[in-house]
């Protein structure tokens, strides 16, 4: 089995994994959206609604997984609406036939609207009671964010990419490559925390408040981490959306202003670690029917006018507060 296969988890499977865990589907299995894991959706013959996530091959060690399990119990005990998986028998990892998976209530909820500003000043205050619990501990066993792994190694799978068309690698180096130098600059986190890690608004369900979802990426990092893509819009909105975020943020943990200068760092990094895990996965069969404009030299062309706009807000002043 490597990395970039699911074969052999078939419906079968699916469901004898359930069972061997006292779970047994009533109704067939919706396959939801998603890349990295294969995840279903179910009802079980108990009448809860469930969802079951198999775990990428070899993406993270049993350690990782757990850590990630803990933590999001530890956040949703502290009465902060994060969608932990179920515990069954005390565990929450459980293993079938080599495939790892864990289960979790299946909760429905309307999108987070990036553009309202009293729904922001509610994921401020949120993300802010995350923090909180997030400081008491650390991370023994997920990674962090660096350089080395959202810069360094994706620049190397980039240049070894068939997927970026010949023609365009000059244009597209002559740009990356600076870029990356300049983030690394200016990338310089001043503290580390435990980190949801991919807080943005398709991770959020909003249920007469927000609700958390998806802890796959979490990692240890700057708080901004878990900030900073609940912008958009231009210099003025950003201003605006970042006062009230920090406001409320600030109702419950601190946050270093300093760290107010990684958010471009941050997003430059963002955007060259996904260009190269797109291409990295490109041998599973989900990607090209999910991402097929990946390959075309549209894509190409506009992430290397992407790029250059980037450099020019690492150049510009970091976003400040009170405005």
């Amino acid at each position: 089995m490597t990395d970039f296969t699911f074969t052999g988890l078939t419906p079968d499977v699916v469901l004898d994994a359930l069972e061997a865990c006292g779970i047994y589907p009533q109704s067939g299995l919706l396959a939801l959206n998603s890349y990295e894991n294969r995840v279903y959706q179910f009802q079980a013959d108990d009448g809860r609604r469930l969802v079951v996530k198999f775990y990428r091959p070899d993406r993270w060690t049993n350690a990782q997984i757990q850590e990630e399990h803990d933590f999001s119990w530890q956040v949703s005990d502290a009465e902060i609406p994060l969608v932990a998986p179920l515990k069954i028998d005390n565990q929450t990892l459980h293993t079938y036939q080599g495939f790892r998976f864990t289960v979790f209530p299946s909760v429905g909820g309307r999108q987070f609207e990036i553009d309202n500003l009293d729904q922001l000043e509610w994921m401020g205050r949120f993300i802010g009671r995350m923090h909180r619990v997030s400081q008491t501990e650390t991370f023994t066993h997920r990674p962090a964010i660096c350089t080395e792994s959202f810069l360094d190694m994706p620049y190397r799978e980039l240049q070894q990419s068939a997927l970026l068309p010949e023609h365009l690698k000059s244009a597209f180096f002559a740009i990356a490559e600076p870029l990356i130098d300049l983030t690394k600059k200016h990338y310089r986190p001043v503290s580390e925390i435990r980190l949801h890690g991919d807080c943005h608004p398709g991770n959020i369900l909003w249920r007469d408040g927000p609700m958390f979802v998806d802890l796959d990426d979490c990692r240890s990092g700057p708080a901004i981490q878990d900030l900073w893509m609940m912008l958009s819009g231009d210099r003025q909105q950003q201003l605006l959306q970042l006062d009230i975020l920090a406001e409320a943020y600030e109702e419950f943990h601190s946050l270093d202003k300093r760290e107010l200068a990684l958010i471009e760092p941050l997003r430059a990094m963002r955007m060259i670690h996904y260009m190269a895990w797109l291409s990295r996965r490109w041998q599973d069969p989900a990607f090209p029917r999910a991402f097929p404009w990946f390959a075309d030299d549209k894509y190409w062309e506009g992430q290397i006018l992407a790029l250059k706009e980037q450099m020019s807000a690492l150049q510009e002043p970091p976003l400040t507060l009170g405005m």
